[in-house]
């Protein structure tokens, strides 16, 4: 999920890595549009690349970046419904129109391919697939979220998946019990966290404030959050 960006940590001895779908355990690695002549554009942070309601001509690959899919209600409302990183398949339609908007969070390429290339092409239809089966899974995780899980365990679970090696049911813990730390880069506003963990924002800010009260994380910056023992926060999840 994290719209997010993992800082280097010399601390920690944690490294960047990028979130794809590859970065999910068991997931498939991420598919690659551009060994099929996938066509690529640019966009910059809070840049529309399809609208709701769009055609549904095409499919799309993150190449780089972050982007979050979401829908509008009549009133204004909004729910994202799911966040991308790089490896990330989206666009792939179930009519004649695109069932929501897709808009970047950060810098971003994407890379598409008509879909008459998918119909005509074994390779791509099958690279398409394992990549969706990892993404469904994260997708059944977001429903648990909406569902059943307080606000607290819906922050806790939102800050777990910006550290994606720890938290799952294969996680062996932290390497250094003494300095289990991770700093991670928001690059959510808090009003698109609230959207994303069906919370409003006043919730998503008091709740962080009782985080940072009891000192299970620090709050650096308005976009900088650091996790002060991983697994105090992975605690508070639901998952145990």
């Amino acid at each position: 999920m994290a719209y997010l960006e993992r800082n280097p940590d010399t601390t920690s001895g944690y490294r960047t890595q990028a979130m794809g779908a590859s970065a999910r355990p068991g997931a498939a690695p991420a598919a690659s549009f551009d060994a099929f002549g996938a066509k690529s554009a640019q966009y910059k942070p809070h840049e529309v690349v399809f609208y709701e309601g769009d055609p549904a001509d095409r499919i799309f690959e993150v190449a780089r970046g972050t982007i979050m899919l979401f829908k509008l209600l009549p009133d204004g409302r909004r729910q994202v419904v799911e966040v991308l990183r790089t490896g990330d398949i989206f666009g792939i339609p179930n009519g004649d129109e695109q069932d929501c908007t897709a808009e970047t969070l950060t810098d971003a390429r994407v890379n598409m391919l008509d879909l008459t290339q998918v119909e005509g092409s074994p390779a791509i239809q099958r690279q398409l697939t394992r990549c969706l089966v990892a993404q469904m899974q994260s997708l059944h995780e977001h429903a648990v979220l909406l569902g059943r899980k307080s606000a607290t365990e819906r922050v806790a679970s939102f800050l777990m998946h910006l550290v994606p090696d720890r938290g799952t049911n294969a996680c062996a813990g932290p390497v250094d019990e003494s300095n289990d730390t991770r700093q991670v880069k928001l690059h959510m506003t808090r009003q698109e966290i609230a959207d994303y963990l069906g919370l409003t924002i006043e919730t998503v800010s008091r709740v962080i404030s009782d985080l940072k009260r009891r000192g299970v994380i620090s709050v650096e910056r308005n976009d900088e959050i650091r996790l002060n023992k991983v697994c105090a926060v992975c605690q508070l999840t639901g998952r145990h």
